[in-house]
Order: C-alpha cells, then sequence, then structure tokens
C-alpha cells in the first residue's frame, strides 16, 4: 500500500512500483520507469507537492483539485494496467459539449470507473472534456490512501452516501446527510459555474451483480443550473479490474460508449418536478448504451 509518509521521489517511485506490482502482477521496473519520466517532465517539485496533497484533509464537504503528478503517473501506467486495448464508441458526441456546462451521467461497477473514464476520454479525442473533469465522490474514495492517490487526476467533490446504500465509516444519520448533501450540491453548483464538467455515478454505490440499479432521485438536483447538458456513458468490464471483495486487480475487457447529449430542460420539460421521472429518463439513456445482460432496473423489458 502506498504509505502517508511517503516524502521524496525515491520513496514515491518505489512505494507506486511496489502497489502496481502488488496488486496487478506487473513488474515494478516497468512501473518505474513511466513514474520516474512523469516527475522528470513535472519537476521535482511536483513530488512535494502530491504528498502535501496527499496529506490534505478531507473532511469538509467540499472540492479538492487535481493533483498534474497523480494524473500524468495514470496516464503512463494505463498502458500497464489496461491490458486488453479499452474499445470506445461514440467518442463524436463529445464535440457537442466543447466548452459547455455538462453532467456526465454513468453506470457505477468499479472503484476504478472514474479514472478509467477520464484516461479514455484522454484517449478519445475528449481531453478538453478530462481536462475539466469533476466527479462527484463518496466519502470511501477519502478513506484510504491509495484512493485518495487515483482520486486526484481530476477534481472530486465529496458527497455523502444515501442511506440506503452506505456502509461503514460511510453512514451517516438523515440529518447529517441532508445537511452534507446541500453543500456537496452548492459545491457542484460552483464547480459548473466554473466551467467544470460534473461525472455522476446516480446509483450511488457500484453494483454488485454488474446490472444497473435505479437511479437515486435526489441526483436530479445537479442539473439545476441553467443550459446544462446530460452525456450518459455505459461502461462494461470495470468490474473485472477490481472486483468486490478482490484485492489485485483483474484482466478486464473494457467498453465506453458515449450517448449523444442531450439539454437536461428538454427532459425537465417532460417529467416536469418529478425528480424520480427525471433520473429514471437518465437511467434508460444510459441503459441504451449497454448489452442486456448490465441493463438491470432500465432493461426494455422491465420499464412499465
Amino acid at each position: 500500500m502506498l504509505q502517508a509518509d511517503v516524502c521524496d521521489r525515491a520513496q514515491l517511485v518505489n512505494a507506486i512500483a511496489a502497489f502496481v506490482a502488488q496488486k496487478g502482477g506487473i513488474d515494478a521496473q516497468l512501473v518505474r520507469v513511466p513514474v520516474e519520466r512523469a516527475i522528470a517532465e513535472l519537476g521535482e517539485d511536483s513530488v512535494a507537492n502530491l504528498q502535501a496533497r496527499l496529506a490534505q484533509s478531507s473532511a469538509g464537504w467540499s472540492y479538492y483539485p487535481r493533483d498534474p503528478l497523480a494524473q500524468r503517473v495514470h496516464h503512463a501506467l494505463a498502458g500497464l494496467v489496461l491490458r486488453d486495448l479499452p474499445i470506445v464508441s461514440g467518442a463524436a458526441h463529445l464535440d457537442a459539449i466543447r466548452g459547455k456546462g455538462v453532467v456526465m451521467v454513468a453506470n457505477h461497477l468499479s472503484y476504478s470507473d472514474a479514472n478509467v473514464i477520464e484516461v479514455l476520454l484522454q484517449q478519445s479525442g475528449g481531453g478538453e472534456v478530462a481536462d475539466r473533469l469533476s466527479v462527484v465522490a463518496g466519502p470511501k474514495v477519502y478513506s484510504d490512501l491509495s484512493r485518495r492517490f487515483s482520486s486526484l487526476c481530476f477534481g472530486t467533490i465529496k458527497s455523502p452516501q444515501n442511506e440506503g446504500v452506505s456502509s461503514g465509516d460511510a453512514a451517516m444519520s438523515a440529518r447529517d446527510i441532508a445537511l452534507a448533501a446541500r453543500q456537496t450540491i452548492g459545491t457542484a453548483e460552483e464547480r459548473l459555474r466554473a466551467g467544470d464538467a460534473l461525472l455522476v455515478f446516480p446509483e450511488g454505490t457500484r453494483s454488485r451483480s454488474g446490472e444497473m440499479q435505479r437511479f437515486l432521485p435526489g441526483v436530479s438536483r445537479y442539473f439545476e443550473t441553467p443550459d446544462l447538458w446530460v452525456l450518459p456513458i455505459g461502461l462494461c468490464g470495470t468490474e473485472h479490474m477490481f472486483a468486490i471483495g478482490e484485492q489485485t486487480l483483474g484482466t478486464a475487457r473494457i467498453t465506453m460508449n458515449v450517448g449523444r447529449a442531450i439539454p437536461a430542460q428538454s427532459i425537465r420539460e417532460q417529467t416536469g418536478p418529478d425528480r424520480r421521472a427525471f433520473v429514471d429518463c437518465l437511467g434508460v439513456a444510459v441503459a441504451a448504451l449497454l448489452p442486456p445482460a448490465y441493463q438491470g432496473a432500465y432493461a426494455t423489458d422491465r420499464q412499465t
């Protein structure tokens, strides 16, 4: 595991190499070379800056900006970790949201989902979107140092988990969830106004079966900023990278399907103030990008 006291170049390189070797069965030397290159490109100060970010408290329900070195390292290691070449379809739809306010919604299969989306956006011509990415992330992302390191590839907005999906240290009272949720929504609105592209996993937690779960109605509140677009994304295969209950990195053939951007206002015109109807429209849009085995609650034969 990455250690909290990593503080110089050699320690950082060795820690990352050991972690990836342990988790993925990849030769540590193959990891060291691209990590060393990333540090050389960004300069020695990037190591101290990353260490400071890893040591930063994440107690508040606020925004945590990305770290350039963490992002560069993940990009450099993507070719080693994603051993089977990922397939991306629909990348041309990204052109419609360049420079626009957008909330991306995706099904949730793995802790690696946000990182996979960020990397594949970069690789498929969506760098403009990836570079302004902010991800709404649950408390567990900040509780483990290796997950926090991965989350620094993009901006994150810490969010409480709904009572129905939270567990362990992430569990909170209904009152505390409501208070924290208001802060999270406010932060998301600020980031959208600042030009960020927001990524939300509306199921609220990873699917245990791979099938989509119904989206949480409260997610509709992320779409109240004027002139927003919705970009649906369907993921397949990431559940095999860090399978639930597994501690090692598995081999996965990953597919990311990008849907056509939809004006959020057009969905509002169909659903009115009904939050459940609004998020179900989002769920149907994501399910349409997935094979039947992944569609779950939004499978065509389950719609009423």
